[in-house]
């Protein structure tokens, strides 16, 4: 090999070393708070205090999952089917709107349309947390603070999922395809729902996934609307366990058991959802 040869592959072999260190630094920040709260949900409260989790000492996973689900009169299954009820109908309903309305937005001629986009997209740059009070204010003359739809009203809509929707519509749907429909005497509601809505499937997934995501993982928002402890999500009850874990420290064991099967929705949801997702991006790219 000559010397311009080697000079020319070291830059090249240089740079694909930094992005495998990047990388493995980047799978190492991901994975060992997962490794730990994997460890530590296997250990009794001595263990825990101990710091000694990779030992077999004090090892008690059972017990753990046990004394979970009977803290507080089994509070944390109440609270893990709450989040289940606002995250999976919330997602679900929330990305047939989102996608509804993005498919809207791309496929109907109507005044403004460009202007009233540009306030969706506006909209997602607002931070939740911005909207908490506002939120707070008009459920509380509409007499709805403390109860189920204070929360799971505002999570049905999703600016970026409607944005995701016109995406989704322009790149899966064709307008020689709903053209067809028309001609052939389907009306505007019937070609979107056996038509449209099936060619959307990818689309859906994708936002579904989002909705149920950020959804899940909501801590603000039902902070502020919900005193109700039998109306808590899960991420919201662990917490106050959390904070009652310095007065009462049987709470750290639950705490993080609780954790630890707080995270498997969300692992399921995509490993299962994973082939409609690649499915539907492989038909696009043959498209």
């Amino acid at each position: 090999m000559s010397t311009t040869d080697s000079s020319f592959l070291r830059p090249r072999l240089l740079g694909r070393a930094t992005v495998n260190v990047v990388v493995a630094v980047s799978v190492l920040y991901t994975l060992l708070p997962v490794l730990w709260l994997v460890l530590a949900a296997t250990k009794d409260r001595d263990a825990l205090f101990s710091s000694d989790l990779l030992s077999a000492s004090g090892f008690s996973p059972v017990q753990n999952l046990q004394d979970l689900f009977a803290m507080d009169g089994g509070l944390y299954g109440r609270w893990y089917l709450n989040s289940l009820l606002y995250a999976v109908l919330g997602a679900a309903v929330g990305a047939l709107l989102s996608v509804a309305c993005g498919y809207a937005f791309d496929k109907y001629r109507f005044q403004h349309k460009e202007k009233l986009f540009g306030l969706v997209l506006a909209a997602v740059m607002v931070p939740q947390t911005v909207l908490a009070l506002p939120l707070y204010l008009m459920a509380s003359e509409a007499g709805l603070v403390n109860t189920f739809w204070a929360v799971f009203i505002p999570v049905l809509f999703n600016p970026f999922g409607v944005y995701l929707g016109r995406i989704f519509s322009r790149g899966y749907v064709p307008d020689e395809v709903l053209e067809a429909a028309r001609v052939d005497g389907a009306g505007e509601l019937t070609t979107y729902v056996r038509v449209s809505l099936r060619m959307l499937g990818p689309g859906l997934v994708t936002v579904f996934l989002f909705q149920l995501t950020a959804i899940w993982n909501n801590f603000f928002l039902p902070m502020v609307m919900l005193s109700d402890q039998d109306l808590y999500p899960v991420s919201l009850g662990l917490y106050q366990w959390n904070s009652s874990a310095s007065v009462s420290p049987e709470y750290y064991p639950v705490v993080i058991m609780g954790s630890l099967l707080a995270v498997l929705p969300l692992i399921l949801a995509f490993v299962l959802l994973q082939r409609f997702w690649r499915s539907g991006l492989t038909a696009g790219a043959v498209k």
